[in-house]
């Protein structure tokens, strides 16, 4: 092994993974996945598809999971900077409801790993972010539900960002704290906090 770090995190199937990172004056190489060096880790997904966005300082994509066709994904930024979020909806897992935060970056070349049964989003905080993913399942169209990505019953601590709940998820009145606004899709605004989504 040796080509990556791996760390356990507080909430169990979320993982940081640190690759080796080889430079010199010409710049530097990493390998950004080798099934060898995972599998040795203990981490033993199958991965089936690889994806790709750039958004902008302010935009907030989440908190999207998958209803029949959970996906474990391996997220890593290539430009820029966000904030990564993961929220346990496993039901009956002792974390039920609890979130992991992290920022990834180009300069930290950090990635998270996120197992099946975890609702996902990120913050951009940088003026552009290029995201980059692998999912252990293919897309399946109707197959996403959400969660609110201000939920105050979730309680997630997004960095740099300045307002006031108002019962909803509706950006109107969030800002960055340089006074940008939080930008959010029209469907992302519209979900329900954990509660009423999962009744048990």
């Amino acid at each position: 092994m040796g080509q990556i770090n791996v760390t356990k995190l507080p909430i169990e199937g979320l993982y940081i993974i640190e690759p080796a990172v080889h430079g010199d004056n010409r710049g530097y190489f990493m390998e950004t996945y080798n099934k060898r060096d995972m599998e040795e880790a203990g981490l033993n997904m199958n991965f089936v598809q690889d994806n790709q966005s750039m958004s902008v300082k302010g935009v907030l994509r989440g908190l999207h999971f998958q209803k029949e066709f959970p996906q474990g994904k391996l997220v890593r930024v290539i430009k820029g900077r966000v904030f990564d979020v993961a929220v346990d909806l496993r039901s009956g897992s002792a974390t039920y409801g609890q979130w992991y935060g992290v920022e990834l970056s180009e300069e930290n070349k950090k990635q998270f790993y996120i197992s099946e049964g975890f609702a996902h989003g990120f913050l951009v905080l940088s003026d552009e972010a290029e995201f980059c993913y692998k999912v252990t399942d293919f897309y399946h169209p109707g197959d996403e539900g959400g969660l609110a990505w201000n939920d105050p019953e979730i309680g997630i601590t997004w960095p740099e960002v300045t307002g006031t709940y108002n019962g909803s998820a509706s950006a109107e009145g969030y800002t960055m704290a340089d006074g940008t606004p939080l930008n959010l899709s029209d469907k992302d605004q519209k979900w329900s906090g954990i509660k009423d989504t999962f009744k048990f």
